[in-house]
């Protein structure tokens, strides 16, 4: 289970549960690298291009992370890098209204399991507010979540700690220690980790498998989301 990479859970009462969307709660299907996919050749830097698999191979590794700050490292020019994040938006867009995205199973039971014992939700992602939004909408999850946080002005996308605290701070949570963190990647559990959360869980339902959910710092390791409220309730 990635031993040297497991750090002890602090026991504490779960007041805050932070899980990300694509991969942990809401099912991928490959739908991100796909919009990815159109976005790079939309700036004439897709399938057939020199430097393409590479391009392809950071998307993977730093799945999680902040769209656009994936694209300015990829391409440099900031110009080529918010057409490419644009293009990116509306691909993904579209396929969230065509409804190839779901909730993966167990989800919608978790986050109503944590609100009922009285843990506030929040949910992240590495998309911008605009897709957030529709994202929530096409779920029907707005009601379902006490908020809902996006990279920003001011708010660093992942492996940061941002949007953890600022949700910390947006839901008046007394102690880091008191916040739980689900992910499907390893940019989340470096976040939930650099923001001080007591449970930070790897799920194995998204982006990165075991080997390297196991080799990043986390507490737990589950199949899926399914799991993540026995861990915040007790």
């Amino acid at each position: 289970m990635g031993r040297h990479a497991v750090r002890s859970a602090t026991v504490t009462t779960i007041s805050l549960a932070v899980l990300d969307l694509a991969g942990t709660t809401v099912r991928d299907d490959g739908a991100v690298e796909a919009a990815f996919v159109d976005a790079l050749g939309a700036v004439d830097a897709g399938p057939g291009t020199t430097g393409f698999d590479d391009r392809l191979d950071y998307l993977r590794t730093t799945m999680g992370r902040s769209k656009i700050e994936v694209f300015r490292t990829l391409l440099g020019d900031a110009a080529r890098a918010a057409h490419a994040h644009d293009a990116f938006e509306s691909a993904y867009g579209s396929r969230v209204a065509a409804g190839s995205v779901q909730p993966i199973d167990g989800a919608p039971a978790a986050l109503a399991a944590l609100r009922d014992g009285g843990v506030r939700v929040c949910l992240t992602t590495g998309f911008s507010s605009a897709t957030l939004g529709r994202l929530l909408d096409a779920l029907g999850w707005r009601e379902q979540v006490d908020l809902a946080l996006a990279p920003g002005p001011g708010t660093r996308g992942r492996p940061y700690p941002d949007l953890i605290l600022r949700a910390v701070l947006a839901l008046e949570i007394d102690d880091v220690r008191a916040v739980a963190v689900a992910g499907d990647t390893a940019n989340d559990l470096e976040a939930g980790t650099r923001a001080g959360a007591s449970v930070v869980a790897g799920v194995l339902t998204g982006a990165h498998g075991r080997a390297r959910l196991a080799a990043a710092p986390h507490t737990h390791l589950l199949d899926s989301v399914a799991g993540f409220p026995a861990l915040c309730l007790g």
